[in-house]
């Protein structure tokens, strides 16, 4: 018989050496990686420098940290205000270059997003985690996911093209909805632990995700016919002209609100996602010693569920605002690009990274307006690094706690 140790050595060398090639690989594209951020973030720094080395700027206008960020005088104004206008129609005029009505509407657009996103993100990853049943689970986890892959051109379109037209038409509808459907489901869940045993268990907590559904189309259907008598009785037939007589506040088609509804929709698959791999991933033998206990199942999930897997939840949410500051095309076509600094959530605003989008390509380069839109990338770029980077430390000290509390070494 033939030895066959040589064909062995043979392939075990070839197995160390494709393990090699693949780990230098990882390892080069790791690096490279790195070096295209540290490029960047150099590139940005190296065009947004000289801004501030010459004082009188391409209009004539003096480019100070005061000026950009302070309270200006412009003709026709009574005192000083914020104003972005960079491009100019004559001589005479002079551009403003007020960076707050940028960094406004960016945060205004993130905070609308985070405050539709954050609840129905959670709350979908608590039941999908706690109470849902796996089959179910199973199918509806993957399908939350896959919304994260829709482009954000597609929400822009159907949120400005569609969703805006629509609320302006039905102002009334859309509040009522709003009103109706939070207490209207815990109005549900209300009713559900009051019903009978046997009709509990033909309808489990775990498949809620399927039999709520009628009962959601029945709010909306009962929103939808309540609207005209609440805007008849509450508002005097006119609901737009009431905000704007009663409280001064004018509605534009294009505004926070449309804005927070779709970046709500785009920022909520990945909050959902990385919520409920952390709550997930919390050791079964902490909730089953809660409720053997005597803990119910939602002290469990209160006292002792969520506060192990808040680094992770806390990472979900900052990367969640992170992504909403960042996105762009959205606010660009659901916003109205209007540089206002108002906290009414039917006006609209313009965004850093709309600004950037919208402004660049008509930026004569190397000019005081092509070096401010820089400005505003390299402000975006290091408050999106701060923010992932606190969340990846966040998420080594969830997985470093979930070691101990599993009794991994």
């Amino acid at each position: 018989m033939s030895d066959p140790s040589p064909s062995l050595h043979l392939r075990q060398r070839l197995r160390r050496g494709r393990d090699r090639l693949a780990t230098a690989l990882i390892t080069v594209g790791g690096i490279g990686v790195i070096a295209a951020l540290l490029a960047i973030g150099v590139f940005l720094v190296v065009e947004v420098v000289p801004l501030f080395w010459s004082a009188p700027t391409d209009t004539g206008t003096e480019v100070s940290w005061q000026a950009l960020w302070l309270p200006q005088s412009y003709e026709g104004y009574d005192v000083p205000r914020h104003r972005w206008q960079p491009t100019v129609t004559s001589p005479e005029e002079r551009a403003q270059y007020g960076m707050p009505p940028l960094v406004w509407g960016t945060l205004k657009a993130a905070a609308w997003a985070l405050v539709i996103a954050v609840p129905l993100a959670l709350g979908a990853a608590i039941h999908s985690a706690m109470f849902m049943s796996r089959r179910l689970r199973s199918r509806i986890k993957p399908t939350l996911e896959l919304m994260e892959a829709l482009p954000g051109v597609v929400i822009g379109f159907i949120a400005g093209l569609v969703l805006a037209p629509w609320v302006e038409r039905h102002l009334a509808e859309a509040l009522t909805l709003v009103l109706l459907l939070p207490p209207g489901l815990l109005l549900a869940g209300g009713f559900w632990t009051r019903l009978p045993a046997p009709l509990r268990r033909g309808l489990p907590l775990g498949w809620a995700g399927l039999w709520l559904v009628p009962w959601l189309l029945l709010l909306v259907a009962a929103a939808l016919a309540l609207a005209p008598w609440l805007e008849a009785g509450g508002f005097g037939g006119d609901l737009r002209g009431w905000l704007e007589t009663r409280l001064g506040l004018e509605y534009a088609s294009r505004n926070a609100m449309i804005v927070g509804l779709a970046m709500g929709f785009a920022v909520m698959p990945s909050v959902y996602a990385l919520a409920e791999d952390a709550l997930s991933g919390v050791p079964d033998s902490l909730g089953e010693g809660a409720q053997a206990m005597g803990a119910t199942r939602w002290q469990t999930l209160w006292k002792v569920v969520l506060p192990a897997a808040s680094p992770g939840v806390f990472s979900a949410v900052m990367i969640g605002a992170g992504r909403a500051v960042g996105e762009t095309m959205i606010v660009l076509m659901a916003s109205g690009n209007t540089a206002l600094m108002t906290l009414s959530p039917f006006d609209g605003m313009r965004s850093m990274a709309a600004s950037i989008a919208i402004e660049l390509p008509e930026a004569a380069f190397g000019g005081t307006h092509y070096r401010l839109l820089l400005l505003a990338a390299l402000a975006l770029f290091v408050f999106t690094f701060l923010v992932n980077t606190l969340a990846e430390v966040v998420r080594v000290r969830l997985r470093r706690r979930y070691r101990r509390l599993g009794g991994a070494p």
